[in-house]
């Protein structure tokens, strides 16, 4: 064996086996302070050694598998502590003559597993444990030298070796519905790896502002920011780094953005002495059109579909920002493009930064043509790519940036325009019917179920689903209407969500719609009432506990003419992977709740009922469309 007893590396290696959630085991490590790196599961020992310790993700293969990752065979020669996480727990087991078995039977969700305390890396936890379980395959031998550290009934969950420092766990202790997952890495990390927590932000900055200088020389940096924090933290930076006068700060407002977004923006900028100069292009996005195959839109101000909108708004940013750095006269050979891409982004991008063996979930939005010939010069810039979305809040912080622009919460491109469902009025009626008749084993005299004729994005058997949306109306406690929201979607075929409507109890419901599109006054509309939530949300001081509060205006008039209705979705996560709603009572103040429900129907003409949306992610993604 090799022998690395002498190591001072305060880097952890992520060897990538095709983890759904690489990106968050990455985070969870550098949230404990130490620095990791991902790497290809085949990366050679040879490029090991150094490391303090080595986690190997989870993926979807087997280990007995034609399929199965490639990794170097003297992987298991070093004396590096290892935890392998799902396929690397089996790994370890088969590499070492243990064997693995595909079972007949699935785990899929949250399972209560038992652990034995004793083993370092459950150090100070009880003997039961809710985990996240994901997995087809498990150990049918445990390997000699190793023991049976935690079970899920007769099944192995985690095993050690502790002589060797080898460990390996069946669940996924880098998501949120592994309560304890937290814990049992900086176990792992401190205990049994001896780091020593030295990676923070703070002695981070130096080194970024460092490698902005050098990549920039005597050129200028043109950085597009949208009003979120990634952007204008990257913004922040540059000006600290090169001085305002090198730094050229874009923002387009497309006319769906938060109410008075570009302004507060602007002078959160202007505070730190850069200049932002922004373009109003609302009257342009209001009327744009693309072509999607070869067939064009219709204006976005009639669309329907959530997809076409995308399209039509992502094209036509490009279209406006090639125009804006036209009439600046900008070229290739002047500026270097600063992006606010972060590490997860690269992740996704199956970036060779990151990680090789990740799918390619997206690509950058802003691929104007100009960004196309500053990527081919190798003139792009991304200072941000080593952090995370806590880390640059903390980064921000530093920068001396306003608590409400670090911590505004995570907002999709689109902007508000896929927070507003359009309709043109109609309703296939006979589905709603057959949907309504399988509510009825969930009623109570006091309960009533009403399927809402209205479609939200979800994620349903690791897939998308577009399906009707189930509102709950009655006496009905809070936590009760959590369950139901779990059941419901799953014993109901063409449902994926499930959504409290607050107000008097309804014995019945009129299900008719307001014709609605990307009009003026109809986002207008959005915007006070996303301001009011965000305002009460601010004042119950919960902007930190809520990860996400998307405000969303859907076409349900409940029999009100020209009527909609908002829809709250106060949502927590730590891993933006899984998540769940936040539970009034339990989560947050119901005075909070009804403070929202109070001004938004009082001071938001046309609204005619605020529901509050109860789906955990899954079945329901985070937005609805």
């Amino acid at each position: 064996m090799e022998h690395n007893a002498a190591i001072h590396s305060q880097q952890c290696a992520i060897l990538d086996a095709g983890a759904q959630y690489g990106k968050v085991i990455d985070r969870r490590v550098r949230e404990l302070n130490v620095e990791s790196v991902i790497l290809p599961m085949d990366t050679p020992v040879t490029q090991l050694r150094d490391y303090r310790a080595i986690i190997i993700s989870g993926g979807p293969q087997s280990v007995f598998g034609p399929a199965a990752p490639k990794y170097d065979p003297d992987l298991f020669t070093l004396e590096t502590p290892m935890l392998g996480i799902c396929y690397g727990m089996q790994l370890i087991n088969y590499a070492h003559g243990g064997t693995v078995k595909t079972q007949t039977v699935r785990e899929d969700g949250q399972y209560e597993i038992t652990i034995d305390p004793s083993s370092q890396l459950f150090l100070n936890l009880d003997l039961k444990q809710q985990v996240l379980l994901t997995h087809g395959d498990n150990i049918e031998m445990v390997a000699e030298g190793f023991r049976v550290i935690g079970t899920s009934g007769a099944l192995p969950t985690a095993i050690e070796n502790a002589r060797r420092k080898l460990y390996g766990v069946q669940f996924h202790p880098e998501v949120d519905l592994t309560t304890n997952g937290k814990q049992m890495l900086k176990n792992f990390l401190f205990g049994i790896a001896g780091f020593d927590g030295s990676f923070t932000v703070g002695n981070r900055e130096e080194h970024a502002m460092r490698e902005i200088r050098q990549h920039v020389g005597d050129k200028k940096a043109l950085v597009l920011v949208s009003g979120g924090v990634d952007s204008t933290v990257c913004a922040t930076l540059l000006t600290k780094a090169l001085g305002a006068d090198r730094v050229i700060a874009i923002h387009v407002d497309t006319g769906f953005m938060r109410r008075d977004e570009s302004k507060n923006v602007k002078q959160a900028l202007e505070a730190i002495g850069l200049l932002l100069r922004v373009v109003d292009a609302s009257q342009t996005f209001y009327h744009a059109t693309t072509v999607i195959g070869s067939e064009p839109t219709q204006p976005l101000n009639q669309v329907l579909a959530p997809e076409e909108k995308r399209k039509i708004i992502g094209n036509t940013y490009m279209h406006v920002v090639d125009e804006v750095m036209n009439d600046l006269g900008l070229v290739p050979n002047d500026v270097y493009l600063a992006q606010g891409t972060l590490r997860p982004d690269l992740i996704e991008s199956a970036s060779s930064l990151a990680s090789g063996n990740a799918d390619v979930i997206k690509t950058h939005h802003n691929d104007t043509q100009l960004v196309r010939q500053l990527r081919q010069q190798g003139r792009v810039l991304e200072p941000l790519k080593d952090y995370h979305k806590d880390e640059v809040r903390a980064l921000g912080t530093l920068l001396g940036l306003p608590e409400a622009l670090v911590w505004r919460q995570p907002f999709p491109g689109p902007g508000l325009a896929i927070r507003i469902l359009c309709s043109d009025g109609s309703i296939d009626q006979g589905t709603l019917e057959k949907i309504q008749l399988e509510l009825k084993a969930f009623e109570t005299r006091d309960i009533r179920l009403f399927v809402l004729p209205v479609q939200s994005v979800g994620v349903q058997g690791d897939g998308r689903s577009y399906k009707y949306v189930v509102g709950v109306s009655g006496n009905v406690p809070w936590q009760q209407c959590a369950e139901f929201a779990k059941e419901i979607p799953k014993r109901v075929h063409g449902v994926n969500r499930v959504v409290r409507i607050l107000g008097s109890a309804m014995g019945s419901f009129n299900a008719t719609l307001t014709p609605t599109t990307l009009t003026p006054l109809v986002v207008q509309k959005l915007q006070v009432a996303d301001d009011i939530v965000n305002q009460v949300v601010a004042e119950a001081g919960l902007m930190k506990k809520l990860s996400q509060v998307p405000v969303v205006l859907v076409p349900l008039s409940f029999g009100i003419a020209d009527a909609h209705s908002i829809v709250l979705r106060p949502f927590i996560t730590n891993d933006f992977m899984t998540g769940r709603p936040a539970i009034p009572g339990a989560d947050l103040d119901e005075s909070v709740v009804d403070a929202i429900v109070e001004r938004v129907t009082t001071e938001v003409p046309g609204i005619a009922r605020v529901l509050y949306d109860m789906t955990g992610k899954p079945p329901g993604t985070t937005e609805w469309e």
